[in-house]
């Protein structure tokens, strides 16, 4: 299958001549070919953008939200066909690609049909003017997602966007274009205005690059890698865009000896290898009070080896295969290099091949022990199914040890007591925190990090305010 970008409403062939080739993470077969686009393609798809601008961000509110819930039945009457082209395209359980990534990228657009409808500007009475606030689109913005999550983080991103007045360009990653590819489907299905939504295919050199870049983008709104993103935020800089960026994080889990250890247990394996640990929110860095230390690792290594690694597209499955050959020689670096930290491999480690699949991209969920929380394993993303566990033995040295990182962008305590656990969450130097749950959202709530896990937030208002301009008009009374 030859996929093709989407531009001012219609399916158009790139103008080059190369493809990527697009490989199914569990077998390493190529199952689709994605354009490798030029920046003569980006340059169509802005010019596209910013012709349909300012008709469609002169229209009201409830009219853009009611397009949103078009869109959102769309995909519901896909339900199935997302779940299984994300399995597919990521490596992930289909079981998880249908409860996360395609139940979510229709509550995306429901949720932010609804926060449109909501949304009005603010009054601001002085004793002698009125100040009124009303929000305005950017103009024209650079939607970049990443593999892990790939409509999950695109319809987070278009429909806010696309919901307060702007236009945009999508660019997905090159590695798992297929749901974007459906997602222009239904919004063509559904007769959305040309030019509002579109996509271009492609690298970061080529197509990303020249879209953040441009001089006809308003705002970039980027998720991915923390060395990717410094450059966005490089080349964004000249312009002064609008920037979001969420970026990497190095999590940790905080077990207190108070928690209840059995469902305490449940979530940090949650936490630590969903999605083979390929979420930015993962917990890789797994601290344990002394006190219960030892009964934790035993009955942790026990619920650990008792995952199914194996075929995506079987509902039994709980770990699926790593997105590429290459992030696997990435992975199995880190365990090389934690056994040169002093490091001790507790279980996995060692590449998990199921026979029929022997071509993929496959490594058993993997446990460190014995490594200084001054280790680069201890301190660095890896981005996979690896975590460490560090003893401590009062509160503030696991707060110095969740804070002794560059990244900030979550973690999660795991206590019976939740005034400890809010009073340690609120020590940690982080973005989002977790008290006796992981991953448990509330849309309305901002999600971002601090330090090198990015810049801004998105979520509910924050979304809201990210992709318009706040006008403020004072009017002075007779």
């Amino acid at each position: 299958m030859d996929l093709m970008n989407y531009i001012g409403g219609k399916f158009e062939r790139h103008s080059g001549e190369k493809w990527l080739d697009v490989e199914e993470p569990s077998t390493g077969k190529v199952f689709a070919r994605a354009p490798l686009s030029t920046p003569a393609d980006v340059d169509l798809a802005i010019l596209a953008a910013r012709k349909a601008q300012p008709k469609w961000g002169g229209m009201d509110g409830e009219e853009r939200a009611r397009w949103l819930d078009r869109i959102a039945d769309g995909l519901e009457s896909r339900y199935e066909e997302i779940a299984s082209l994300e399995s597919k395209d990521t490596g992930k359980p289909i079981s998880l690609a249908r409860t996360v990534d395609a139940h979510r990228s229709v509550v995306n657009f429901r949720f932010f049909a609804d926060e449109i409808r909501r949304h009005e500007g603010e009054i601001f009475e002085m004793a002698d003017s009125t100040n009124f606030v009303s929000y305005r689109p950017v103009g024209v913005g650079a939607l970049i997602t990443p593999w892990n999550l790939p409509l999950y983080l695109l319809s987070w991103k278009v429909a806010p966007a696309i919901g307060m007045g702007n236009t945009v360009v999508c660019k997905p990653s090159e590695l798992t274009p297929m749901t974007a590819n459906l997602l222009m489907e239904v919004i063509h299905e559904v007769g959305l205005p040309e030019g509002v939504i579109n996509l271009v295919h492609g690298d970061g050199l080529g197509a990303g690059s020249s879209l953040v870049s441009h001089d006809d983008v308003d705002l970039v709104s980027f998720t991915g890698g923390t060395s990717t993103g410094s450059k966005v935020a490089e080349a964004a800089a000249p312009q002064f865009k609008k920037l979001s960026l969420e970026l990497g994080g190095k999590n940790s889990s905080i077990v207190l000896e108070d928690c209840d250890i059995e469902s305490t247990i449940k979530g940090v394996v949650r936490s630590g290898f969903m999605n083979q640990g390929q979420v930015c929110l993962c917990g890789s860095r797994i601290l344990v009070q002394d006190g219960i230390y030892d009964e934790f690792m035993e009955r942790f290594i026990e619920e650990v080896e008792s995952m199914t690694v194996g075929d995506p597209s079987d509902e039994g499955t709980d770990l699926g295969a790593l997105i590429s050959a290459e992030h696997l020689r990435k992975v199995e670096g880190y365990i090389e290099l934690a056994k040169e930290e002093g490091g001790t491999i507790v279980t996995g480690g060692y590449p998990c091949l199921p026979e029929r699949l022997s071509n993929g991209n496959w490594i058993a969920p993997t446990v460190i022990t014995g490594l200084s929380v001054d280790s680069r394993c201890s301190t660095e993303e890896i981005f996979g199914p690896v975590v460490s566990v560090h003893r401590f033995s009062k509160d503030s040295e696991a707060i110095g040890i969740a804070n002794n990182t560059r990244y900030g962008l979550a973690g999660s305590v795991w206590t019976g007591d939740l005034e400890r656990g809010r009073r340690i969450a609120d020590s940690i130097h982080t973005g989002m925190v977790w008290v006796n749950t992981w991953l448990h959202r509330d849309l309305r709530a901002p999600f971002g990090g601090v330090k090198d896990s990015g810049v801004g937030r998105e979520g509910g208002k924050w979304s809201l305010g990210f992709f318009s301009e706040a006008t403020n008009v004072c009017v002075k009374h007779d």
